[in-house]
């Protein structure tokens, strides 16, 4: 995938299954999770919308809705747009080189924008770390340190050298990965197994469908999701900048 050219991936993807249902509802943990999964594995935006109508056409001829059920979870799609990311890859592997186009390449964000997202964040882990302190003085301290990092990051910003966004994305990552790391050595175990919990009834209908190295993917993202949620500590990815 190209990364820079998939930052509103997630809101895309979003926007076309509101469409798609006919309705502007939430969109679960779960979906989000899914979604991650595909961001992760670099599957392209365009193979995710149009397996996402394979799975609504699919759906349509189904007894499901032909008894008035709706469509309610991204992971119906999940076959299809794999499906449709093996085609698209398949495509592009009979294309021959591509041939780079002469054009500038232009920043997908502007300095202050990237500059007010690092801020806010920083922010945001102090004061989650504030908050955590007491009962989990080791995730606080580990917010702490990322609070920190996230503030040097930002000497990058203001460099008037071209501004590697790959390289300020993998930053954010290991960022994000150590936080992960600390809050489920730290985290209450009965909290994580409410969650373990919630995430088992939300994959139950759709465990036969998937590999066991999709499904272990997909925990690791709902996991991550939900004790991000709990600790209030923000998604530090520059995806999560729009």
């Amino acid at each position: 995938m190209e990364t820079l050219n998939y930052f509103n991936y997630f809101t895309e993807i979003e926007e076309h299954f509101w469409r798609k249902r006919g309705a502007h509802l939430l969109v679960s943990p779960l979906d989000w999770a899914i979604v991650e999964t595909w961001q992760k594995a670099g599957i392209p935006l365009n193979a995710v919308l149009k397996g996402i109508d394979r799975a609504f056409e699919s759906w349509g001829r189904s007894r499901r809705a032909a008894g008035g059920r709706q469509l309610k979870s991204l992971a119906y799609c999940v076959d299809a747009v794999l499906d449709a990311a093996a085609e698209a890859h398949e495509a592009a592997a009979g294309t021959g080189p591509e041939v780079a186009a002469s054009r500038a390449a232009a920043e997908p964000f502007s300095r202050a924008e990237l500059k007010g997202y690092l801020e806010r964040n920083a922010g945001q882990l102090r004061v989650s770390a504030e908050k955590n302190r007491a009962a989990h003085s080791a995730i606080a301290l580990r917010m702490e340190e990322a609070a920190k990092r996230i503030g040097e990051a930002q000497l990058l910003i203001d460099s008037p050298a071209a501004l590697d966004l790959e390289d300020l994305e993998r930053r954010l990552t290991i960022l994000e990965q150590k936080l992960m790391a600390a809050l489920s050595a730290d985290a209450d175990e009965e909290d994580l197994l409410v969650i373990r919990r919630e995430m088992d009834r939300s994959l139950a209908p759709y465990r036969r469908k998937m590999s066991a190295e999709q499904l272990a993917q997909l925990e690791r993202q709902y996991t991550q999701k939900r004790l991000f949620e709990q600790f209030g500590v923000p998604r530090l990815s520059l995806f999560y900048l729009t």
